[in-house]
């Protein structure tokens, strides 16, 4: 992508937000604070939607991958109509599957491998896309994770091995830039709404899924890893206390820091982010097996969560 196209493509993204932005003042597509909200303010839902314009010119450029595009569409399509009008989840599995089944068509997952292992991976591929929605909570964290694991994914498709044509991951990380520059803010613009979480996490599900086939390195998954652990030991904690894990709740670690220790939002947001820098760092670089160098990079994140979190909310409930 020229430096040119570059400046282009920002612009094009900068002039439809905005236009967005217009149509939701207009259509009061907005976020309210609740009880369970980590902002104050009505701040407008769905500046992710950008994604939905990326993926339109990804298309543009490379017809040969319609398949996960056409899944990126779907996806995004329904979880924007969900921000505005709020989706069964049935309604909602139908289209995530959907999207899903084009992806593993494209990347031929049926073929290498048998029924029950495409079973596990529909839940797994599923289970993270609804994790990487529930981990959007506060300014800039969807946004400043993402670029880094798109950073880190990037890196490796220029110097380690290509694995996809490098616009399909510029374009990403474009429409993400231009997304921060409006939420990464001590009072956002906008919010990504699940069309910017979903989308954004199908995206990079399928870089993933496409570097990890070619390589056979599972050490990958630890691209999400901090995500991974909040959004598993979460689950634990909330079971533990005979919760729905499926209800809306602020329990995760980051939200703890922002909303009981009034951590500043985009703090925590770029800790967050620099953890994961951290391990992909550690992934890329350190040639060790991947049990070695999956104890290395969680076993601290659980210990931090495990022994932190518990005297964090002591403390509040005091």
């Amino acid at each position: 992508m020229s430096i040119l196209f570059t400046v282009f493509t920002i612009l094009l993204f900068f002039s439809f937000e905005l236009g967005y932005f217009k149509l939701a003042e207009y259509y009061n597509i907005v976020d309210k604070p609740n009880e369970r909200s980590s902002h104050s303010e009505i701040t407008i839902r769905g500046g992710g939607v950008i994604y939905l314009f990326a993926i339109l010119l990804a298309l543009i450029m490379h017809s040969e991958f319609w398949m996960p595009i056409l899944g990126l569409f779907i996806i995004g399509i329904i979880s924007f109509v969900d921000d505005r009008v709020t989706l069964s989840g049935k309604i909602r599995i139908i289209f995530h599957l959907a999207a899903v089944t084009l992806l593993f068509l494209f990347l031929e997952i049926f073929q290498i491998s048998s029924w029950w292992i495409s079973i596990i991976l529909y839940i797994l591929v599923i289970g993270v896309i609804n994790a990487y929605n529930f981990m959007d909570g506060i300014n800039g964290i969807t946004g400043a994770y993402s670029i880094v694991v798109l950073g880190g994914l990037q890196y490796v498709n220029y110097e380690i091995i290509n694995f996809i044509h490098a616009d399909l991951i510029w374009l990403p990380i474009l429409a993400t830039l231009v997304f921060l520059f409006f939420n990464f803010r001590n009072r956002a613009k906008c919010f990504a709404g699940d069309v910017g979480s979903v989308t954004i996490a199908f995206w990079i599900i399928f870089l993933l899924l496409k570097l990890i086939l070619l390589t056979q390195n599972f050490a990958y998954v630890l691209f999400l890893a901090v995500y991974g652990i909040d959004t598993v030991l979460t689950i634990i904690h909330r079971l533990k206390l005979k919760q729905n894990i499926f209800d809306a709740h602020r329990l995760h670690f980051y939200q703890i820091l922002a909303n009981e220790q009034k951590w500043p939002h985009l703090i925590v947001s770029a800790v967050y982010a620099m953890l994961q820098l951290g391990i992909i760092v550690v992934v890329v670089y350190v040639k060790w097996s991947f049990t070695s160098v999956f104890f290395i990079t969680t076993v601290p994140l659980v210990l931090i969560y495990c022994l932190i979190k518990p005297r964090i909310i002591v403390v509040t409930e005091m």
